[in-house]
């Protein structure tokens, strides 16, 4: 195991741009996805459960979940990425091969699919926001400062599970991942509820998920709330992801160079 630290050169960005380029082509039935997919959601559970709940925490039960909807989406899209379509240019396409035969390492190109990666996260979470916006769940203009929370989110959230790629045999490793740690975030993290509502033992448990950390900053500023220690939860974000990032780094050395 090769544990030097990464270091990010001009080659970064040459991987995140040829990612750019593909994505193009299919841009259309991306933006759709990230559009229709969010409006489906907050519809059917904003409008629908919200006549029910009424309010939670002090807000709209519908601008409650839609707060929680963007920090759930930077997790979902930037690990999805991380894991399906990073896995598919190292392993069946074999695209990393073609790369490491330029100048570039693989640091670059690890560090470059962690930007692609975050990068994609905020064109999902935009459109949520977007869509949000339009619904009437956003207070007011400062929602546009979740924008840079929503990419450290997904940087935070790529790490590990490209630490995932670079150990999986195949595709079906990536249940593991889906079952065991996704999902419990997403339940259990606040986007459909607040964390104070759980057993004191399990409040405690989820402060140690970086998905709690997320939602609480993007949600007060999407709501037009307060924010109360925003630099404890974006220092979580950062460290995890500057923690994954490394060993990401040191994983995927070991597996492309022989």
């Amino acid at each position: 195991m090769d544990w030097r630290l990464p270091i990010p050169r001009l080659e970064t960005l040459a991987v995140w741009r040829r990612n750019a380029l593909v994505w193009r082509r299919m841009i259309g039935a991306s933006v759709l996805m990230h559009f229709g997919e969010p409006f489906i959601f907050l519809i059917g559970l904003g409008y629908g459960l919200g006549r029910f709940i009424g309010e939670m925490a002090g807000i709209s039960y519908f601008a409650f979940l839609a707060s929680g909807f963007i920090a759930w989406s930077a997790m979902n899209v930037a690990s999805m990425e991380a894991m399906w379509s990073v896995y598919t240019r190292m392993v069946p396409q074999q695209t990393y091969e073609a790369i490491l035969a330029t100048p570039t390492r693989v640091d670059d190109i690890v560090i470059g699919e962690l930007l692609w990666c975050a990068s994609k996260s905020l064109v999902s979470g935009s459109a949520i926001l977007v869509v949000a916006t339009v619904l009437g769940a956003v207070a007011d203009w400062k929602a546009v400062l979740a924008l840079p929370v929503i990419f450290l989110t997904g940087f935070c959230f790529a790490t590990p599970a490209l630490i995932m790629t670079a150990l999986a045999k195949g595709y079906e490793f990536f249940t593991f991942y889906l079952t065991l740690v996704m999902t419990p975030m997403f339940i259990l993290c606040g986007v459909f509820y607040p964390t104070t509502s759980l057993p004191a033992p399990m409040q405690t448990f989820v402060q140690f998920l970086p998905l709690t950390h997320a939602v609480a900053l993007i949600r007060p500023l999407v709501v037009g709330q307060p924010v109360t220690d925003a630099w404890l939860h974006a220092g979580v974000l950062a460290f995890c992801g500057f923690v994954g990032a490394w060993i990401a780094v040191a994983l995927v050395r070991r597996r492309l160079i022989v």
